[in-house]
């Protein structure tokens, strides 16, 4: 969070962050603080109470509570979801993606 990406956050770049398990929690939390003291808008993923994050987050995607090794997979599905709601709304064709490059590669 130090340096450029602090400096990108206002009211009009919202921050999506990430927050489960235990290990590094505490450490998430105290960066969405420092976001929101900059007026972000916070987007936060987590699998704990959505009402531990109340005032800090301003909406919350709660995810189930699995173990250190599945949490991944278990928080990559509702932001795959995200992405692909931004992007329909944004107007983007989400099938025909621009900049894709096919390739075959022939021997």
């Amino acid at each position: 969070m130090k340096h450029g990406p602090i400096a990108l956050i206002d009211e009009d770049m919202p921050v999506v962050a990430i927050a489960t398990g235990d290990r590094v929690y505490d450490k998430m939390r105290s960066n969405m603080q420092e976001a929101k003291a900059r007026d972000g808008v916070i987007l936060a993923v987590t699998d704990r109470d959505p009402g531990e994050l109340e005032g800090v987050a301003d909406e919350v995607i709660q995810v189930p509570r699995v173990s250190e090794l599945l949490q991944p997979i278990v928080n990559t599905v509702p932001l795959q979801l995200f992405a692909y709601h931004v992007a329909v709304r944004r107007g983007c064709d989400v099938d025909q993606p621009r900049n894709l490059a096919k390739s075959v590669t022939v021997e």
